[in-house]
């Protein structure tokens, strides 16, 4: 009997778990371009086009080594859910039964487990670290740490491993990987690969139906096949991972690509895997051509954080994207959607994030995150941001780095304590300040930079919780020895400039 082999768009890997399940003599693929998952969110135009246009070039592998593929493009007849193609196809085919591997969105996998067909979940086992292998680690645990699950995995995969020792002797040369940004940068970026024929189909497909979503479709540039993704992480491994580690948290005007790898999309959609890229990284250390501490850094980045934040996701269930512990309610700036604004690394932040579906760790988490954080904004409209304008955006890795790491809105399960900062960290960390209408130095009065006034109030308003964290009790220390005349100048302008910002004034 006929049955139908579920491939979304983020599940482009040919040892996909549900097509190993399968038969190809005579089980059917189904893949469908449908509105709805262009439209739960408004993702980037971008981000649309590097999806489709890779999920039709993928469909034309798994034709060319024997499948049979029911396609569903977005122009023609069809359902515009999911569930409602498979229903189709299962009509045409006469097949009752789904082979699916388990989506990474509990929306998605409540959406198979109540479709009126038999769909046989099979684990994405893609990862590193299969789901109840970080459920038995955190078993018991009353604070699940990254880097302590990022050792675990260092050990499993022997990944810069001498034995059961680190190579070099640490774990984590985190502290050698926050150098403030250099004068010049000496790397363009990411390799850009030219749309052929097909892809210009998508991108024209893609302007016509998603055209009014905040993000610049063209220049698009992303690779769209393996064979392009592995080009793009050889190119990265030769010329950026060397400087890598050194200014991986830094931050310049105009410069957006730094010695990042811009490899997320590719990974995230499934055209790499975690195990090659990390692999490539640990034979560039071994020939001399990298330093340990860009390759460990890398690495971390996705046998560690990676792997750890797909765990938190699928451990703390469903209701995890919409918690909100700090009771922060502020609807989401204009700014994020391209309103003007005269915050330097904000609007760099926001252009960037605009124009090319990117911006890197930092960019995210201590200019965009930070300042929602600072300015009260509910998580759960951060969090639907971050999902739909970032191209490697996939609710399993954004959910946890957005509710947890960004915006504490999950309590403290990812991080130990909020990631706030004044101007101070921004300033140091990048060459924004200098370009800015704000003074980073000052504190109060005109021209103050809106993080300096915004961090103490955050504060402020939520001393009940924080004053006994441990890794805050200085902050709060240093409020406390200012005058109260000083304090009271700061929570005033504080709160003119948020009234600014609700008035959806330019700030």
């Amino acid at each position: 009997m006929t049955r139908l082999v579920l491939v979304l768009g983020d599940q482009l890997s040919e040892g996909l778990s549900a097509l190993k399940a399968a038969d190809p003599a005579h089980d059917v693929v189904v893949m469908a371009e449908v509105m709805d998952e262009g439209t739960y969110v408004p993702h980037h135009p971008k981000k649309i086009a590097l999806v489709l246009a890779a999920m039709r070039k993928f469909a034309q592998r798994l034709e060319r080594h024997g499948w049979r593929v029911a396609y569903r493009r977005l122009d023609e007849d069809g359902a515009e859910s999911i569930v409602g193609e498979l229903l189709r196809r299962a009509e045409e085919f006469g097949a009752s039964e789904v082979l699916a591997t388990t989506p990474g969105e509990w929306r998605l996998i409540h959406a198979l487990k109540y479709a009126p067909l038999k769909v046989h979940f099979h684990a994405d086992d893609r990862f590193l670290a299969a789901r109840e292998d970080f459920t038995e680690w955190a078993e018991g645990k009353k604070q699940l740490r990254m880097e302590y699950f990022y050792r675990l995995m260092r050990k499993k995969t022997g990944l810069l491993m001498e034995g059961d020792t680190p190579v070099g002797g640490k774990w984590n040369y985190d502290s050698e990987n926050r150098k403030a940004p250099p004068k010049t940068i000496d790397h363009k970026g990411p390799p850009r690969f030219e749309p052929d024929a097909e892809v210009e189909e998508v991108l024209d497909l893609v302007e016509a139906r998603f055209g009014t979503h905040f993000g610049d479709l063209r220049p698009f540039w992303f690779a769209t096949t393996r064979e392009e993704a592995q080009e793009a992480l050889a190119h990265f491994i030769t010329h950026a991972l060397p400087q890598f580690g050194d200014y991986q948290d830094a931050m310049m005007t105009d410069e957006r690509w730094l010695y990042h790898s811009i490899l997320s999309p590719y990974l995230n959609i499934g055209l790499l895997t975690p195990l090659e890229i990390c692999e490539a990284a640990e034979v560039a250390h071994q020939d001399g051509h990298a330093p340990l501490n860009a390759v460990e850094g890398f690495i971390r980045q996705i046998l560690g954080w990676r792997e750890y934040v797909r765990g938190i996701y699928f451990l703390e269930g469903e209701d995890y994207p919409t918690r909100n512990a700090l009771e922060q309610t502020r609807a989401l700036p204009a700014l994020y959607w391209g309103a003007e604004t005269d915050m330097h690394c904000l609007s760099q932040a926001v252009e960037q994030t605009g124009q090319e579906a990117y911006a890197h760790h930092i960019q995210r988490l201590m200019v965009t995150g930070n300042f929602a954080l600072l300015a009260g904004v509910d998580p759960a409209q951060v969090h639907e941001w971050y999902l739909a304008v970032y191209a490697d955006a996939f609710e399993w890795v954004e959910a946890p780095n957005t509710v947890g790491m960004s915006q504490f809105a999950d309590g403290g399960i990812i991080a130990s304590k909020p990631y706030v900062s004044s101007g101070a960290y921004i300033d140091r960390m990048s060459n924004y300040c200098g370009s800015c209408a704000y003074k980073v130095k000052q504190k109060t009065g005109e021209g103050a930079c809106p993080f300096n006034l915004l961090y103490w109030d955050f504060l402020n308003r939520h001393r009940a919780r924080f004053e006994g964290n441990p890794r805050m009790g200085n902050m709060y220390r240093t409020w406390d020895r200012m005058d109260e005349e000083k304090r009271d100048v700061i929570l005033q302008e504080a709160s003119a400039f948020l009234a600014k910002l609700d008035a959806g004034e330019r700030v």
